[in-house]
């Protein structure tokens, strides 16, 4: 799912026709030598990548994180990992992208998050049914939702991995190591759109959520494209952009 910022563009439109270059920020171009790519080595190619002919740039997760699963593992919505910036560096790339011409458009995963997430942590040692434990799916048996495919069948054995700290199984669709939020908590969604309003006031063009067929679950369904699902997508949609500065 694309989120687009309405009017952020001298053409509002831009997206229908746009030339998309998808690239990692870490793989790409590095200005320290370190061996990382960085968003000061990636501001020094866009004149490149203006020559290519590009129009939008779709950034992979660059957001802190144990990097366990390429950065799709978050642990803070609203940073930079700093092996590839700073914060600062990351609105000098917007700045210098958007003066070339090209909008940007990076990638948001909202299904779940890293277990380092603070979060996740705060749920962990939390009561069970408090606010800070119910930001994810938590079940005292690892039957509920039986029947739910296993997306990484390699890997993963069950949906469920038991928490020793929380004395319960949290809910993933991915890996172990990367719980689901849970979107029938009120505080997921308020979070979520703080994360999302924070980059598009920042100047982001458009949000690429990932993984958003799985963000709802109900016993006795596959947990996947279920109609409460497509509420979660539209609100998102709705209350994201809602009062956001436009440039």
């Amino acid at each position: 799912m694309i989120v687009k910022k309405p009017c952020s563009a001298a053409d509002p439109l831009w997206y229908k026709d746009a030339i998309i270059y998808e690239l990692h920020v870490r793989a790409f171009a590095d200005s320290n030598g370190d061996g990382i790519g960085d968003f000061p080595g990636l501001i020094g190619r866009l004149d490149y990548l203006q020559e290519l002919g590009v129009t939008c740039l779709w950034l992979l997760p660059f957001f802190p994180s144990p990097l366990r699963d390429d950065g799709y593992d978050i642990a803070d919505y609203m940073n930079v990992n700093p092996s590839y910036g700073t914060i600062e560096d990351f609105q000098e790339f917007l700045n210098e992208a958007h003066a070339r011409g090209m909008q940007v458009m990076i990638e948001l995963v909202i299904n779940h998050t890293s277990d380092q997430h603070p979060w996740f942590q705060a749920a962990r040692l939390a009561p069970k049914g408090s606010p800070e434990r119910e930001m994810y799916v938590w079940s005292d048996t690892d039957k509920l939702y039986d029947g739910v495919r296993i997306i990484f069948t390699d890997t993963e054995k069950s949906n469920w991995t038991w928490d020793e700290v929380a004395g319960q199984y949290y809910w993933h669709r991915f890996f172990s190591h990367q719980p689901d939020l849970n979107f029938d908590h009120p505080r997921v969604m308020e979070e979520v759109l703080t994360a999302m309003r924070f980059w598009l006031d920042m100047g982001v063009d458009g949000l690429r959520l990932d993984a958003i067929p799985y963000l709802v679950e109900r016993d006795g369904t596959s947990c996947e494209n279920l109609p409460e699902t497509h509420a979660v997508i539209k609100s998102c949609a709705q209350q994201s952009t809602r009062n956001t500065k436009t440039a």
